[in-house]
């Protein structure tokens, strides 16, 4: 990418993102932020170097706008910018449920607007970004979208009919992991483990066990197997896990995400 790129509504994933731009190596005067308060964007351009601007100079000024932002927050957001918006510019956005057209129909024709739903773990540069392209985006809009949020973690092209089936598994992701965790820890102190012990045992378990099938490349079944002995403590529990209706329980659970995202998309008249 060359050029100006801005964040247009820098909070904590907005942030991670520029972050990651900076460690890419552009300069902190080639980015520009905004943000809701004068006190966030005074505090982002004395943490990071980068330059504090209003939407509509952002919009001027940068050759690529990355939109992050709530999807209510959206067509507000769209509506302010489109009279500075030229064709040649890049939009990216990662407004949860917002399909490209949506925001190809508040721009000038033609606009090339790429679609991402990143996720949290972007804050540790371990973030999942799903990326798809609009009716204008090129490959080469579709790498410079790959470009920024491949410096927070990885990115997967998905056609665009998938993405709210992605914002459910992906973007949702992570909290699902969060709430087996909790659980899990109560379920170390229920059997007289102390807190902090519990939490230890499980993060670990939780990091090892993502990092295995990350790098193995074995189906979760089978490392799940490699674990489960014939009579032993694993299929005791995981016999549990079936009585109670747990996988059925997560089907459902993602199924309602995704509908949500669709909602979401419909919400805003897109």
């Amino acid at each position: 990418m060359s050029g100006k790129i801005a964040v247009v509504g820098t909070g904590k994933i907005g942030e991670a993102l520029l972050v990651g731009l900076l460690k890419a190596g552009r300069a902190p005067a080639d980015v520009l932020v905004t943000a809701r308060r004068p006190e966030r964007a005074a505090e982002l351009r004395a943490r990071h170097g980068v330059v504090a601007v209003e939407n509509a100079e952002a919009a001027k000024l940068a050759e690529t706008l990355i939109l992050a932002v709530k999807p209510q927050d959206l067509p507000a957001l769209l509506d302010e910018l489109a009279p500075h918006v030229s064709a040649d510019r890049l939009v990216i956005s990662a407004a949860a449920g917002i399909p490209t057209a949506f925001v190809e129909s508040r721009l000038t024709p033609g606009t090339p607007v790429v679609r991402v739903m990143p996720n949290t773990p972007a804050l540790v540069d371990e973030g999942m970004s799903v990326i798809s392209g609009g009716a204008h985006a090129t490959e080469h809009h579709l790498a410079a979208a790959e470009a920024v949020f491949d410096g927070v973690g990885r990115t997967l092209r998905l056609p665009e009919s998938q993405q709210d089936a992605a914002t459910a598994l992906s973007g949702s992701g992570p909290a699902y992991f969060y709430f087996l965790v909790e659980a899990m820890i109560d379920a170390g102190i229920l059997l007289g483990l102390p807190r902090d012990k519990a939490h230890e045992l499980i993060v670990q378990a939780a990091v090892g066990a993502a990092v295995m099938l990350r790098d193995t490349g074995e189906h979760p079944v089978a490392l799940r197997e490699a674990v489960t002995s014939p009579g032993g403590t694993t299929i005791s529990a995981i016999r549990e896990l079936e009585n109670h209706g747990v996988r059925a329980a997560l089907l459902a659970a993602l199924e309602a995400a995704r509908d949500r995202s669709r909602e979401l998309g419909a919400a805003t008249g897109a």
